[in-house]
């Protein structure tokens, strides 16, 4: 799987759902259609795809504020 993150600080993209906390992070299943979705969005300065490997979730989490055990995951599309 793949996530979405800035490149600024590594925040990922998330999908906000009511009482959900924190935001389930919005996944891709290949790097290709993470980096269509940039393209897509005329991203590619601002964002990048990353692999979710325990070294990224670790970061991701700190980014966050929060645990990396309290990270929840949203496939994309939605």
């Amino acid at each position: 799987m793949y996530a979405i993150v800035y490149k600024s600080d590594g925040i990922p993209v998330c999908r906000q759902v009511a009482g959900v906390n924190p935001d389930p992070v919005v996944t891709w299943n290949t790097e290709a259609q993470a980096k269509a979705f940039i393209a897509a969005k005329s991203g590619d300065q601002d964002f990048q795809a990353v692999a979710l490997t325990d070294a990224v979730m670790d970061k991701m989490a700190v980014s966050m504020g929060c645990p990396v055990e309290s990270i929840t995951f949203d496939p994309y599309p939605v």
